[in-house]
């Protein structure tokens, strides 16, 4: 590849990683179709690329988080259980369910998510700020036996937030189900756990983005693994990709603790929105060139 675009590849993944490591989500949702409609790369080598990504993004971004508090490790490990499930049920599904059925049923779950995210944001403008502490829960639901409530500090509002953990069932459900649809489609599950920690695990906004940061870091790496192994990442591609992520990982950290919860959670609304008009191209594509196949990791 040429120089020039080197330069394309380092500047566009560095904008991809400042978004995704801001939202929560996958960075190669944006980079595997960067690579493939103007760099004309193969949906197999910008998929790998796209791993590498997310690797580079989440492990530059998951310290600023961990050191600022933001990132809840207990609720990631117990939701990141019925993710992993659900990708491994997506080996007996796949091949049964068309790929156009589950794309439609994607999209319809984001609007719904989307909507629900936009009244939570309507909500926190009219509410008062929560309390920094909270009396404790008389009864003992699951999120107080596993100790998942928390505080964080809020650079936006000047003190530290105190939250609790609900529906942790409702919540294990639809981390399932983020899981299966992800591996159907072949895309990062970021885009759908943020909508599921913030309206119905009632996670703020802040708290969900760097969650589901340390959680796709998890899975991108044993990704990585395998595409290493295959011989699908190739370095030439990689190389300027894992080092503007590294940097657009780092932006994204600062930007996400810089802004207010509910234009966080607005901008998260736009890219949800962003994805479902990709989802339509493609399916639109598939009409009139066989069966769509998503490869945004």
């Amino acid at each position: 590849m040429h120089a020039e675009s080197d330069v394309y590849l380092f500047v566009m993944s560095i904008g991809a990683s400042a978004f995704g490591g801001a939202l929560g989500m996958a960075s190669g949702i944006f980079v595997v179709p960067f690579l493939t409609l103007f760099e004309g790369v193969s949906i197999h080598l910008a998929v790998a690329c796209g791993i590498v990504s997310v690797i580079a993004c989440f492990c530059s971004s998951a310290a600023p988080f961990l050191r600022n508090g933001l990132t809840n490790i207990r609720v990631a490990i117990v939701l990141e259980t019925a993710t992993t499930l659900g990708a491994l049920t997506c080996v007996f599904l796949a091949g049964v369910l068309p790929v156009p059925f589950v794309q439609v049923l994607f999209a319809a779950i984001l609007l719904v998510s989307a909507w629900q995210m936009l009244q939570r944001r309507r909500q926190a403008l009219v509410k008062a700020p929560a309390p920094v502490k909270a009396r404790e829960s008389r009864g003992r639901d699951w999120a107080t036996l596993l100790r998942l409530h928390a505080t964080y500090p809020d650079r936006a509002l000047g003190r530290d937030v105190y939250y609790r953990m609900r529906r942790i069932p409702v919540g294990m459900l639809l981390m399932y189900g983020a899981g299966l649809i992800s591996a159907l489609l072949g895309i990062g599950s970021g885009v759908l756990k943020i909508p599921a920690l913030d309206t119905a695990l009632r996670l703020p906004i802040k708290v969900s983005s760097a969650t589901s940061n340390f959680m796709i870091d998890v899975t991108a790496a044993a990704s990585g693994a395998a595409y290493f192994a295959r011989g699908d990442i190739e370095p030439a591609i990689a190389g300027p990709v894992a080092l503007g992520s590294v940097i657009g990982s780092v932006l994204g950290a600062r930007f996400l603790m810089a802004v207010s919860g509910d234009r966080l959670r607005l901008l998260f609304v736009i890219v949800i929105v962003i994805v479902i008009v990709a989802l339509a191209a493609q399916m639109l594509q598939g009409a009139f060139h066989g069966s769509p196949t998503l490869h945004m990791t």
